[in-house]
Order: C-alpha cells, then structure tokens, then sequence
C-alpha cells in the first residue's frame, strides 16, 4: 500500500511539474500570437480553398481564388509581424527540445532547437508559397500554402507539449499525419526545416 501511494505521490508531482512547464510556454507563444488574427486568417484560408475546390463553375472557382489572395497577404503580414516580435524572447525561454520531458530543454540543451529559428523559417516558407514562388496553379498553390500553415502549426503545439501531441493534433485536425505535411512543404523549406530541427 505504502508503495502505491509513493507511486501516486510521484505520478502527482510529475503531471503538476509537466502542466506549469506547458502552462508557461502557452502563456509565452499566446502573448505574442494573441496580438495577432493568425489563426482565424488560417481558418478562413482552410475554409475558401475547401469551398473553390468543391465549386463547379470555372468563373466562380477563380472569383474565390482571387478573394483568397487578400487573406493569404494578411496572413503573410501579420505572421511576419509576430516572427519578428518573437524574436526578441529570451533565447533560453525558446529552446524546444527533441525529448519528451518537461524541463529537458533546461537538461539536455544539446538535445534542442531555437524556435525563432524554425519560425523564421515559417515565414519565408508562407510568404513564397503566398507569392506563388515558383509559379503553380490556384490548387497547387493552395495546397503548398496548406502544407506550410499546417507545419508551422506543428511546430507551435511541439513548443507548447511535444512533438507526440503536435503529430497527433496535426492528424486529428487536419487528418494529416506529421510526414505527409512535411513532404507536401516546398523543398526549401523542408531543407531549413531539417537542418534545424533534426529528422
């Protein structure tokens, strides 16, 4: 009894430490995103891409990609606007770390990467894809930009829990698993993406 009540203690005071080390990490990314639309700027994209691919009419299918291209601007404005504000947080405070445990990036800093870094790396993948840099379609654009939104998304939520949880909202939300959205980014940006935070 005294050894499953030791168990419990030590499971206890495990979750409270891993939920104020998540609760200050949400806090730091929700103070900087929250002075920003991003998320309902993606929403909308999502939505308007959704609706042209289901649209039938030639005319009507390029009115709406055309509509799209403000929200894509807005979109690359204000992330780029957040990014730079971003990178102004204390280096220790954005470390990410590779393994799944509170505080290892405090633990094992060689086991970490620089979330300003990948984030920098997040704009300049949405904002080419935005551009339409190099030339595609209005779908294939649409699913690059896609594919690039939904990485950095990935990225916050593994800064925020892990990357377990990340990969795991990514498939529930999206139902795209961690792998596809990364191969379905432009190369340039899987290159730097890599290079940064590991295969």
């Amino acid at each position: 009894m005294d050894l499953f009540f030791l168990a419990l203690m030590v499971a206890a005071g495990a979750y409270a430490l891993k939920s104020g080390y998540e609760r200050k990490r949400i806090a730091l990314l929700g103070s900087h995103l929250g002075q920003y639309q991003i998320e309902k700027l993606m929403e909308s994209l999502t939505e308007g891409y959704m609706r042209a691919l289901r649209e039938d009419d030639p005319e009507r299918r390029a009115s709406i990609w055309n509509l799209l291209t403000t929200t894509e601007t807005k979109l690359c404005e204000q992330f780029n606007n957040f990014v730079a504000g971003f990178s102004r947080v204390e280096g220790a405070a954005a470390r990410v770390s590779r393994l799944p445990l509170p505080y290892a990036d405090k633990l094992f800093p060689a086991a970490t990467f620089d979330l300003r870094q990948v984030l920098l790396v997040h704009a300049e993948g949405i904002t080419r894809a935005a551009k339409n840099k190099p030339e595609q379609s209005p779908k294939n654009k649409a699913f690059t930009l896609s594919a690039e939104v939904f990485l950095m998304q990935h990225t916050c939520h593994w800064f925020c829990k892990s990357k377990a949880v990340a990969s795991a909202r990514l498939l529930v939300r999206h139902k795209t698993s961690y792998e596809q959205v990364l191969a379905s980014v432009a190369p340039e940006t899987r290159r730097a993406y890599l290079a940064l935070v590991g295969p």
